[in-house]
């Protein structure tokens, strides 16, 4: 694959592309802002995904669709698999492998799948089969890409539940998981006009303290600082990525008192927003 490929058909998008440190200010800029993204990643590198750092020991799937990736160490090329939601996003028989399933945007936070040596080579074929019917550009490809897709978000949403669900740290009923699976669902669409828990109890037809109790019940942050949290991440990415005053980003995020946001930040990211955005953009990197 010498150059990237691509799909489209009236609003329905899928591509599939190389990439390095080198080409990722491509990845990183507008071009697939909207996607829905599965980077194939090779052992051995180092990476921030918005501001958090990783490391693969192992081929890994990382799983994003509006975060940053940053690439700070590594040597074989990578492969990106993009597509929008018009392509593929099955919200009602398929929750669980759907765009907003447990792969993306989960309270776990672990946008990522490693991959043993059995994995490695499916996942790989699977990729190279999805090639294939681009370079091939037959009338079914489509709905041959569309299996393919499926079948590397089924791998991976089953590898993730082992990896994540099945020890020790994390103990969730299978019937649980939708409220954590629903509650990102709707925190991502809804986090810059809904700041209350309660909202978010509405949408799920709990109340505020029995959604509260079952993020207690798994040792997990409460829901109220998962909220607040998707928020400063917002601001952090709007104050590093963009130009927006400080002012603009509260207004953005509903808060029609930037001075109530300015304080917010402060108490919670250690720093200013003003400050943060002079610092990091310096090359200090706060623990967040």
């Amino acid at each position: 694959m010498s150059q990237p490929l691509i799909f489209e058909d009236n609003y329905k998008k899928l591509g599939l592309e190389k990439f390095s440190e080198h080409n990722l200010e491509t990845i990183n800029g507008n071009k697939f802002r909207y996607d829905i993204k599965v980077f194939f990643i090779p052992a051995g590198y180092e990476l921030f995904v918005d501001f958090n750092h990783f490391k693969t020991t192992k081929p890994t799937l990382f799983f994003l669709t509006n975060q940053h990736l940053k690439v700070e160490k590594g040597i074989e090329e990578g492969i990106l698999l993009y597509y929008n939601r018009d392509f593929y996003c099955i919200q009602i028989h398929d929750k669980e492998v759907a765009c907003d399933g447990l792969l993306f945007h989960n309270v776990f936070e672990i946008p990522f799948v490693e991959l043993d040596e059995n994995e490695n080579a499916i996942i790989k074929k699977l990729y190279q089969s999805i090639q294939d019917e681009l370079e091939f550009k037959d009338s079914s490809a489509e709905e041959m890409i569309r299996t393919y897709v499926k079948q590397i978000i089924i791998r991976a949403t089953r590898k993730w539940k082992k990896q994540n669900l099945d020890n020790d740290e994390i103990k969730i009923l299978s019937n649980e998981l939708d409220i954590f699976r629903d509650f990102s669902r709707h925190l991502e669409i809804h986090f810059r006009e809904k700041h209350n828990v309660a909202d978010y109890a509405d949408f799920l037809h709990l109340s505020p303290k029995t959604l509260t109790h079952k993020f207690k019940h798994l040792n997990l942050e409460s829901p109220n600082q998962f909220i607040i949290n998707r928020i400063l991440l917002e601001a952090k990415r709007l104050l590093f990525y963009t130009d927006k005053s400080v002012k603009e980003i509260a207004y953005d995020l509903g808060y029609e008192d930037p001075a109530y946001f300015n304080r917010l930040f402060t108490n919670k990211i250690g720093s200013t927003p003003a400050n943060f955005k002079k610092t990091y953009s310096s090359g200090k990197k706060y623990n967040i």
